[in-house]
């Protein structure tokens, strides 16, 4: 069995709670968990498996407070789940064959597009407006729900800002908004942990301890969002939306 050290457990259940508390509402936690699985030494593809392998558990937490709550819409969902998990396969395959970074400068462009227009809508997610189920909306919420699984099994980063931009252009209020796009992203995490099992690159010594973190980070994050509303929520988007194009930019530059 493989010995894993109290201080880097210890590490590791922190970083994974804080991370989790942030991705259960708008996504990004990623930017706290992916760096400390690397600073303990792990190889980037190990690392990127093992983040993923604990993230399914925090998003399945968060998903179901979510759903629990009734900040879920299921009729569309049980739609577009499916969507997001096939995209998310295909876009782990793609990028088997073609190098992911040449996104990134896009991914900065319309990181920053998804946040001005955010922050230039005061009132955009504070009430719903979403009509119910049409063509149109399925057409377009399929689309988005493909297309944003794809991304995050072919690169990944800003996958829940997307996610809970397409449903706020649909009509959602934030909150709902952020259940409806955590169950798309636990459908696309799925698939990108099966496929990193299936090349052995995930670390359960640290997955599980961390996971386990994760879930009652995404607790604590979920049951805040639902309480506070959009009051909480939208800040925190945009917050970790300006923390992920500054990554983005710093990774172009450098």
């Amino acid at each position: 069995m493989e010995f894993v050290s109290f201080d880097i457990l210890l590490f590791l259940v922190v970083a994974g709670f804080i991370a989790s508390f942030i991705d259960s509402v708008v996504g990004g936690g990623g930017l706290i968990s992916l760096p400390a699985l690397l600073l303990t030494g792990l190889p980037p593809t190990m690392a990127l498996g093992t983040n993923k392998m604990a993230s399914v558990m925090g998003s399945c937490t968060s998903t179901l407070s979510f759903l629990r709550s009734g900040k879920i819409n299921i009729n569309l969902i049980k739609i577009l789940f499916p969507l997001s998990f096939i995209g998310s396969a295909f876009g782990v395959i793609t990028v088997q064959q073609i190098p992911s970074q040449f996104l990134k400068p896009l991914v900065v462009v319309m990181l920053l597009a998804v946040t001005v227009y955010t922050f230039t809508r005061k009132e955009w997610g504070d009430i719903s407006t979403y009509q119910g189920m049409t063509k149109k909306t399925v057409y377009l919420s399929g689309l988005a729900a493909f297309s944003i699984g794809f991304y995050d099994g072919f690169f990944g980063p800003g996958a829940g800002s997307f996610f809970i931009f397409a449903f706020l252009m649909i009509g959602f209020d934030f909150v709902v908004a952020a259940g409806n796009s955590k169950a798309l992203n636990f459908a696309s995490n799925i698939a990108a942990v099966m496929t990193f099992i299936y090349f052995g690159s995930v670390n359960y010594y640290y997955a599980i301890p961390m996971g386990i973190a994760m879930i009652f980070g995404a607790l604590a994050g979920s049951r805040l969002a639902i309480k506070k509303g959009a009051a909480y929520v939208r800040p925190l988007f945009l917050f970790m939306s300006v923390l992920l194009i500054s990554k983005q930019i710093w990774d172009v530059l450098h």
